[in-house]
């Protein structure tokens, strides 16, 4: 009975608010809501217009925002969904608060006042979404601009571009001790001819990686892909230099150029720039280059070459002797921008694997600051700016303005490319990491340390077949790689092949006799907990330095978060420069759910959520899941 009753009491009532609403929406209250509504259209309008100064303002805040890419930048910063979202919400809120407000009599001001707040957002919420972004994580700075590293790849590149290696030349001295001679000249006209456009010139790590080798020209040319080539020798007796080049077609032999320069050493910058000129008007190209800032003292130039000779080697030793003769270089000549860059390089190459980064990073920019103050246009300078400045200040919007500056500068250059494509990898910018390495790639073919990277970062994102013909290339230019491990084998771990791990990291080891990681890595992988521990003991003895993410990685493998956590933190402190890869490296995968592994992303720099979405799923089982085809290093 008292349900029926009050079941009846609920459909009078419901009569009830059926007249109520219909009083409302024929009556008084409606005509008046709507009333207020047009009232407040003028001042909606009025914000409007005021939102495009406040665009204005956002366009100008950022030196490199194209024009051309103005609105592509607000839809990367999502200033498009902010818009629509805050106008369809706050439209919603402004015809509810006029429709309930009066039934309850409010007073009216009310209601303007909140219509007005909800207007004058607009253009705030605009301005708040371009330079914040609200992630699962809590809200983040939007990082500056990033599709200006996603430069036009195919600026450089194109169908009827003409190509060439410059090959070491020959050290026909006396005493056959100038070899650090011939190869600085033949850097030098190469670093030369890599600024003349429609020319694509071999990188220096490849053209020279054929030195003492036999090979025939035309071997030399398919392996570079490039359709000339150059060579040369150099005498180099007391203050006499005799210098012969040869510009040679690799599709038929024939000579398309030859001279034969006797000079004394005051002439030796003429003589470069004489052939670098010949070789351009041979290939019927322009050579549009100012003169070279290099020192115009012969003194000064020698002992340079000389430290340029050791800096490309990844020895301690010979690192530690390029910075000698360049500090001697620049007692000849100070304003020897080239020489500080030489020192920026070494002590970056010192950094992690010989000298604790905190003692060599420092010592990098004070060379690669002093390098730019001479010369602001030494690309060179500015990528290892950009590795410091990502290192050492965890400053990743600054290291991204000095890479994009390197390639800005010099498009070609192997270290532009090589760091920036390490870089926005790091980042979780797999398309751009992409481009750049396969760019790099075609530049530097024949280079180890592209070889290597590009093994990796293929890796890092799914791409095996990639990863395992830059891996075998890698190889065959150097079994005995000391500098690093053998990134194949962890390729072959990644993808369960297990056995073949272990037999590259222990040939490794053997010609190295350096033990590996890696090799600690793929035991905790197989369950042999006990050979793990052994060979991450074998792997830290006998270093002065270890970064702690070396170690993170196989404490990971080994089921030991906390342990794992505390060498990362130890790695921050230290400043370790691979730190930034534990984000897309798939050892770290089960790290990617703890809270202390964001944070530790978080605070170096990068956006884990990002990070995690580029990176590859850690493989378990030998189940691979594998990436999406790279993107065409010509794309936009």
């Amino acid at each position: 009975m008292a349900y029926w009753k009050s079941s009846s009491f609920t459909v009078e009532d419901n009569d009830k608010r059926s007249t109520s609403s219909r009083k409302f929406w024929q009556g008084r209250f409606y005509q008046s809501a709507r009333g207020r509504l047009r009232s407040i259209a003028p001042t909606f309008r009025r914000s409007c217009a005021l939102t495009c100064p406040v665009l204005a303002a956002i366009y100008v805040h950022r030196k490199n925002v194209n024009p051309k890419n103005f609105f592509a930048e607000l839809k990367r910063r999502k200033v498009y969904k902010v818009a629509i979202g805050y106008a369809v919400g706050g439209w919603a809120l402004a015809q509810g608060v006029a429709q309930v407000f009066p039934v309850f009599d409010i007073p009216n001001w009310t209601v303007r006042l909140i219509v007005l707040l909800i207007v004058l957002g607009f253009p705030v919420a605009l301005v708040l979404s371009w330079f914040f972004d609200l992630t699962r994580y809590g809200i983040v700075r939007t990082p500056d601009r990033e599709s200006s590293a996603k430069i036009d790849i195919a600026q450089t590149e194109s169908a009827n571009e003409k190509s060439i290696a410059v090959l070491p030349f020959r050290d026909l001295s006396p005493g056959k001790d100038h070899a650090y001679f011939s190869d600085g000249i033949a850097e030098e006209i190469l670093s030369a001819l890599a600024k003349t456009e429609g020319l694509r010139v071999a990188a220096r790590r490849s053209s020279f990686w054929f030195k003492g080798k036999e090979a025939e020209l035309g071997e030399i040319a398919q392996k570079l892909n490039v359709e000339h080539v150059l060579e040369g020798s150099v005498r180099h007796d007391g203050n006499r230099v005799r210098i012969t080049a040869e510009l040679i077609d690799a599709g038929d032999g024939f000579t398309l150029w030859s001279e034969t320069f006797d000079r004394e050493m005051q002439g030796i910058f003429a003589v470069q720039d004489e052939i670098t000129r010949s070789i351009v008007e041979a290939l019927k190209l322009r050579l549009d280059i100012s003169a070279s800032p290099m020192s115009r003292s012969p003194d000064a130039y020698d002992v340079y070459l000389q430290g340029l000779f050791y800096s490309d080697k990844s020895t301690e030793e010979a690192l530690q002797q390029s910075l000698e003769f360049f500090e001697r270089a620049l007692e000849k000549d100070p304003q020897l921008s080239r020489a500080w860059t030489g020192i920026a390089k070494a002590w970056l190459w010192l950094a992690d694997a010989y000298v604790p980064p905190r003692q060599a990073y420092p010592k990098v920019r004070e060379a690669a600051t002093n390098a730019l103050k001479i010369d602001n246009d030494d690309a060179e300078a500015h990528v290892y700016l950009g590795e410091v400045k990502r290192i050492l200040d965890w400053d990743m919007d600054g290291a991204a303005r000095e890479f994009c500056r390197a390639v800005e500068i010099d498009p070609k250059s192997t270290p532009s490319n090589y760091f920036s494509a390490a870089f926005w990898a790091a980042r979780g910018k797999r398309d751009e990491a992409l481009a750049y390495l396969q760019r790099t790639s075609k530049i530097d073919p024949a280079s180890l340390w592209v070889n290597n990277s590009a093994c990796e970062l293929y890796r890092y994102f799914g791409l095996y077949d990639e990863a395992i013909a830059a891996g075998e290339r890698a190889l065959q230019l150097d079994p005995a790689f000391v500098y690093g491990e053998p990134l194949l084998a962890a390729l072959y771990r990644e993808t369960g092949r297990f056995d073949d791990a272990i037999r590259l990291y222990e040939k490794a080891e053997n010609l190295s006799g350096r033990p590996a990681f890696g090799l600690a890595i793929t035991y905790a992988r197989m369950d042999r907990r006990d050979e793990a521990v052994r060979a991450l003991n074998a792997a830290t003895a006998n270093r002065r330095y270890t970064p702690g993410d070396a170690i993170a990685h196989v404490h990971v493998a080994l089921g030991e978060r906390d342990d794992a956590i505390r060498e990362l933190e130890r790695a921050c402190e230290e400043r370790s420069s691979s730190l930034h890869f534990v984000g897309i490296a798939p050892e770290f995968a089960p790290l990617r759910s703890d809270e202390r592994f964001v944070s530790i992303l978080s605070k170096i720099g990068l956006e884990p959520e990002k990070v995690f979405a580029s990176a590859l799923p850690h493989v378990r089982d030998g189940v691979v899941v594998r990436g999406k085809p790279a993107a065409s290093p010509t794309a936009d």
